[in-house]
């Protein structure tokens, strides 16, 4: 979605792409080929690697795509034939998902949303599972969100884009929908209007083919929808006319499947591309006819104004619709949180919101970084954007001209309802992995699909003392990437609120906290904070009760405590928290490591079948694809290691799927074969026995 830079304030074309300078050259470069070729050529060489599915509708451009790029045609896909089929499903089911009581008294239950559209990586070259690197954009501020747009095309590489799979479990962890793309671009960056013709042909009986392969691409990979952006010039009444009956098409047809469909303002019922700002007659049969619903929401185009707003909305309720069904654009790609927005035409302190909005780009917080950046620096920005600069969302300010930052306005959600929750920090990348407190690989990693269920308040403390710093750290942890960790003097009690939750809770049930602090820290003694009943209004803190947890000393390392609520009564658990109070005057650093309430311990039942179903070796470094058979019973997701001769166990990855991807493995010493093993992971981070495969050298 790169848009032509412009000295105007909107700007006018919503372009897919690279992300980059080169990309915004127009068809000279290929669209966005020459960018991606650059991140793919590392890759190009290894046949093996999977990577994130692209097409074009059917035909396909003039001439050779650029190195690292695969020309498919979507007309021609079948899943039987999707070699990276197996890397790419998603299997994380979306959760159901509740509003507590609004952490402040300006955010708003049932009124505005916000859509983001976000590029992970370009359209060609994106792995499949995640990569060896932490500098990745990981967001994790799922509470707010009510849709993803896995955003990227370009003419160059591919026009269709199917989300990979970390991305989808990581959001259907959280109860968040995930949408494709379909970008049809301007002419002047390499669009061609045959594209448009390919995409809404009809067969011999009037039906639409690409429509019943869109479906079948969400439903076959596991993802929730697609967003449509048909921006390409030059066509009729007719035309609009077909992509009106193809929409309708494609929501039928997903509609028994629970898929959703986002159209970009950009075509009109002339064929013609003209860009709204609004909801309006030009656009709107693409949204609601008399038929019924075309489009479930609609992305509304950066010209919007306050009243054109307003007039949307009114005519969304006229046509029987929801005015939160309509995203207003707010382009934060090039500054962020200092980007120059109307927030009063659309989430309005005073009165009911207008509309929803839609982000376009948030990964700023991560690419607006320099160089050099640290996965901590990274999530210090996503929580200023998401939270507002105080770090607060009971007192998020910035209800004047400037950031209003989503806290201020959007209330957030939780989908912690059920028993056994469990939670180890873990935001899905790392700059090494850690299983019970010691790193089992120091490589870099990132993949989603890893990513724990993480507090949504960020952050919320409440203290008579100085406030202490609170963060997401990663140069430690009790497993996998990151720990959480509370800095500061701790001169009176500071509770931290970290869970809404509606957890049943019971004489059986178990809190189970691992936690440990850093060796310069004084030492803090430990309180769970638990209340059986929401809080009283909006911004006000939860009724907590609160039980001992110790008094940690420096040195003594991680600990885990198990405390038994069955003294709180049987009931339901509405939110959940610690107390930290610190002795002596001397600065603390307390880190959370894991967090889990249940009624019984369990571990999962051991995958099996394990095999290498391909290798490659380059240089003396060997490439492999792997698969396994599912292990019956509840799994959360499944852990790859290399033992070695002297039983060492390496982390090489994990997926929540049935098939991994591993590079760079090397012979040790004079090993005959390298042994590898998956196992089954637990909701409760509890693991099985592993299934076991060789890779002879």
């Amino acid at each position: 979605m790169n848009r032509q830079p412009s000295p105007v304030p909107r700007r006018r074309v919503l372009l897919a792409g690279a992300g980059t300078a080169a990309a915004l050259l127009g068809p000279s470069l290929g669209g966005g080929a020459a960018v991606a070729a650059d991140r793919a050529r590392a890759g190009a060489a290894d046949p093996l690697q999977p990577y994130a599915s692209y097409w074009f509708p059917d035909s396909l451009p003039a001439g050779t795509p650029g190195e690292g790029i695969t020309w498919r045609s979507l007309a021609a896909w079948a899943p039987e034939h999707d070699r990276d089929l197996a890397f790419n499903t998603a299997t994380v089911p979306l959760a159901e998902r509740f509003t507590p009581v609004p952490a402040n008294t300006t955010a708003r239950a049932g009124q505005a949303r916000i859509s983001a559209l976000a590029a992970f990586d370009h359209t060609a070259g994106n792995p499949s599972q995640g990569s060896a690197t932490a500098d990745y954009y990981a967001p994790t501020h799922w509470a707010y969100l009510d849709e993803l747009v896995f955003w990227g095309g370009s003419s160059g590489e591919g026009l269709i884009l199917a989300p990979n799979a970390p991305v989808v479990d990581a959001a259907h962890r959280h109860g968040v929908p995930v949408l494709g793309t379909v970008f049809l671009p301007p002419v002047a960056y390499g669009g061609q209007l045959r594209w448009t013709r390919d995409l809404v042909r009809k067969d011999a009986a009037g039906r639409f083919p690409l429509a019943a392969k869109l479906v079948q691409v969400a439903t076959v990979y596991g993802f929730d929808g697609w967003f449509l952006n048909a921006e390409t010039g030059g066509g009729d009444s007719a035309l609009a006319a077909d992509m009106q009956a193809f929409l309708r098409a494609l929501r039928a047809a997903g509609a028994g499947h629970g898929l959703r469909i986002t159209w970009y303002d950009a075509m009109n019922r002339t064929g013609q591309v003209g860009w709204q700002g609004a909801l309006d007659e030009l656009n709107r049969p693409f949204f609601q006819d008399a038929a019924g619903p075309v489009a479930d929401s609609l992305f509304v185009d950066f010209r919007w104004s306050a009243g054109r707003l307003a007039d949307s909305g009114r005519l969304a309720e006229q046509l029987g619709r929801s005015r939160y069904e309509l995203w207003a654009g707010v382009d934060v790609e090039a500054a962020g949180w200092d980007s120059d927005t109307d927030w009063d035409a659309i989430v309005p302190a005073d009165r009911d919101h207008v509309v929803s909005y839609g982000f376009y780009r948030p990964e700023w917080t991560l690419g607006h970084l320099p160089e050099g950046r640290t996965p901590g620096e990274f999530h210090a920005a996503d929580d200023r954007f998401w939270s507002g600069e105080g770090l607060d969302p009971t007192r998020p300010g910035g209800t004047g001209s400037g950031w209003r930052a989503p806290a201020t306005a959007v209330a957030d959600r939780s989908t912690l309802t059920t028993l056994p929750f469990a939670t180890t920090f873990n935001t899905g990348h790392g700059l090494r992995w850690y299983e019970d407190g010691a790193a089992t690989s120091a490589t870099p990693w990132n993949h989603l699909g890893l990513q724990d269920r993480l507090p949504p308040r960020r952050w919320t403390v409440r203290t008579e003392g100085p406030r202490p710093d609170v963060s997401l750290d990663f140069a430690d942890a009790w497993r996998g990437g990151s720990s959480l960790l509370v800095r500061g003097a701790l001169d009176a009690p500071a509770t931290l609120e970290l869970f809404s939750a509606r957890l049943p809770t019971g004489a059986a049930s178990v809190l189970d906290l691992t936690h440990r602090l850093d060796p310069a820290s004084g030492p803090v003694t430990v309180e769970v904070a638990l209340a059986l009943r929401e809080a009283p209004a909006p911004g006000e803190p939860a009724p907590y009760a609160y039980l001992p947890a110790g008094t940690l000393e420096p040195g003594a390392g991680w600990r885990t405590t198990s405390l038994r609520l069955g003294s709180l009564g049987p009931g339901t658990l509405h939110a959940l928290g610690v107390r930290l109070t610190g002795r002596g005057g001397t600065a603390v650093a307390w880190r959370l490591g894991a967090l889990a309430v249940r009624e019984t311990t369990a571990s999962p039942a051991a995958p099996s079948g394990l095999q290498v179903i391909g290798s490659a070796t380059t240089d003396g470094a060997t490439a492999v694809r792997l698969s396994w058979r599912r292990a019956p019973g509840p799994v959360r997701h499944y852990e790859l290691y290399r033992r070695f001769p002297d039983g060492r166990r390496e982390f090489l990855g994990g997926t929540c799927g049935t098939a991994f991807y591993a590079s760079g493995l090397r012979r040790a010493a004079k090993e005959p074969s390298a042994c590898l093993e998956v196992r089954a992971v637990h909701e409760l981070f509890t693991v099985s026995k592993p299934s076991r495969t060789r890779l002879p050298w």
